[in-house]
């Protein structure tokens, strides 16, 4: 049984209109590291970059909103079933599609730091750094959050999108 996790009503006023976006929740489908949902994982760190900003007396509501677009790409990267080059596999993309399909369906929350926070956000593996502290509170959400991918040592490279599910 998942542990749920119990979220503020401030945090559910400022992630609302996201999380019952039709579009969003496709997301619920789309599998993140092992039995996690790319929407249950939003959700987690998105909660987590809005307590840290919180904590840490930033914006809190641009922490909540770029933690939960982090992950918002287009289709799910294991059906993807093209052989890629190494630097351009989910794990060094996923990034910048994830922007792009925010751009295309919540432009009306983008700011210059949510966008950089949802580019950024895979810092170190892409080697430029967030600009702002929304990003580096969104990158180490997102770090902390992906830890449970280490239950599952032999297949880390799998789970962080470097290399394919084997069947």
């Amino acid at each position: 049984m998942k542990k749920q996790v119990k979220l503020d009503e401030e945090f559910q006023k400022i992630i609302n209109d996201i999380i019952t976006n039709k579009e969003f929740l496709r997301r619920k489908e789309f599998l993140h590291h092992g039995d996690i949902s790319v929407y249950e994982h939003s959700l987690k760190v998105s909660y987590k970059a809005y307590k840290m900003a919180k904590f840490w007396h930033t914006d809190y509501e641009s922490a909540a909103i770029a933690g939960l677009l982090h992950d918002f790409y287009e289709k799910p990267w294991q059906e993807d079933k093209t052989k890629h080059k190494f630097f351009e596999q989910h794990g060094f993309t996923h990034a910048k599609n994830s922007l792009v399909n925010t751009q295309k369906h919540f432009k009306e929350y983008l700011t210059p730091q949510i966008e950089n926070a949802i580019l950024r956000h895979m810092f170190p593996l892409n080697i430029i750094p967030p600009k702002y502290a929304i990003g580096w509170i969104v990158t180490l959400s997102d770090k902390i959050v992906s830890l449970e991918v280490f239950r599952y040592p032999s297949k880390l490279l799998m789970l962080i999108g470097i290399s394919k599910r084997k069947k």
